[in-house]
């Protein structure tokens, strides 16, 4: 088996069509969006009609639209972006969200209780990772400013019912990480307020994002500077970016439905054949809501990382988990907080697929067979 790559929940290489629609706005139209002369105008165009096609893609306003410099930005702009601007016009200083989510949600949440005082509410997750809606709507007080909660878990695959948590949230803004969702969830019509994106999960660059904050939810900027975003991002746009994710949403979209079906077919079979070779094997996240590329395992008695390690030997490249929690020796408070032990959670081992994938895993199956074997 040569070289498989299969580590796309943490970044997914670029899509041919999205370099082709890049190009342009790197060599030729060139321009700052900002300056006022015939070059920089086209490129404000360019930029105008990526923010449109976000929004159609997403069922919003292209006002609502804001680029980011990627998801960990696009999550602290949500977060505290409505939390500061809910603090200092109305004085509310309560936040919710979960012990399971990624860690530029649960620090810019813990930056507003250090720095501003804001009271912070953990709502609990069963063993699956799922969030009770009932949870929600009891936790919510008079001085609620906002409601943050992955649609889908990156490291487990949880997810969330998105219907029911827009329901609970009542008028209180909720606030829905998106980032491992796009391509293999629907994103129109959820009804939220706030909804976050990275392109280098869709098959665009690294360094490009989306904060989409309703425009009637007052936001304090977090980068503050020349006013660019209708005051809510400073700093002159990544045009060339704008396109490339406007590019990979619109066409991650338009194949979501038949990559969500094909893809979780293979993600069945690769769990049913990893758990027959592997006793050990322990299935984390929901067995069913999960999302269509994700297969997250724990083997007990085992080394996660030495486990990994032998899989890239016999040539599959996989994670232990997050990887913006790259290099870290604790266990995943993902799998901690769903109620693993500490030392089964450094077993941890995550497989994810692109949307492209075609083809089966059974190969890789045997791979992990003898990885844990070997190890």
């Amino acid at each position: 088996m040569s070289g498989l790559y299969l580590d796309n929940a943490a970044t997914t290489p670029v899509r041919r069509e999205v370099l082709e629609a890049m190009a342009p706005l790197l060599t030729t139209t060139y321009g700052n969006p900002s300056s006022h002369h015939t070059v920089g105008e086209r490129a404000a165009a360019a930029l105008d009609d990526a923010r449109r096609r976000v929004a159609r893609v997403l069922g919003v306003r292209a006002g609502d639209v804001v680029f980011t410099s990627g998801g960990t930005e696009a999550n602290n702009l949500a977060v505290k972006g409505i939390a500061l601007a809910a603090l200092q016009n109305t004085g509310a200083r309560h936040v919710v969200t979960t012990p399971i989510e990624h860690e530029s949600v649960l620090a810019s949440i813990d930056y507003l209780r250090r720095l501003h005082g804001v009271e912070v509410t953990r709502l609990p997750v069963d063993r699956h990772g799922l969030v009770d809606p009932d949870d929600l709507r009891r936790s919510i007080r008079p001085d609620t400013s906002v409601i943050s909660i992955g649609l889908a878990n990156n490291e487990i695959g949880t997810v969330q019912d998105a219907g029911g948590l827009v329901d609970a949230s009542g008028r209180v803004p909720l606030h829905l990480d998106a980032v491992q969702a796009a391509g293999w969830l629907p994103l129109a019509g959820l009804g939220v307020d706030a909804l976050t994106l990275a392109g280098h999960k869709l098959g665009a660059p690294k360094g490009i994002g989306v904060a989409m904050v309703r425009g009637r939810i007052p936001l304090e900027p977090v980068v503050h500077g020349g006013g660019q975003q209708r005051g809510r991002r400073s700093g002159t746009e990544n045009v060339a970016g704008a396109v490339g994710i406007a590019t990979a949403l619109e066409l991650a979209e338009s194949e979501r439905e038949d990559a969500t079906a094909r893809v979780a077919g293979v993600r069945d079979a690769f769990i049913a054949r990893v758990r027959e070779k592997v006793p050990t094997a322990h299935l984390t996240g929901h067995p069913d809501r999960r999302l269509p590329g994700t297969a997250s395992f724990t083997f007990a008695g085992t080394s996660g990382e030495a486990v990994l390690l032998e899989l890239e030997r016999r040539g599959v490249v996989s994670s232990s988990g997050s990887a913006c929690a790259a290099g870290s020796d604790d266990a995943s408070h993902v799998l901690v907080a769903i109620g693993v032990d500490p030392d089964v959670a450094r077993t941890a081992v995550r497989f994810t697929l692109p949307h492209t994938w075609r083809g089966t895993l059974d190969p890789v199956a045997d791979a992990v067979a003898a990885a844990v074997a070997a190890v």
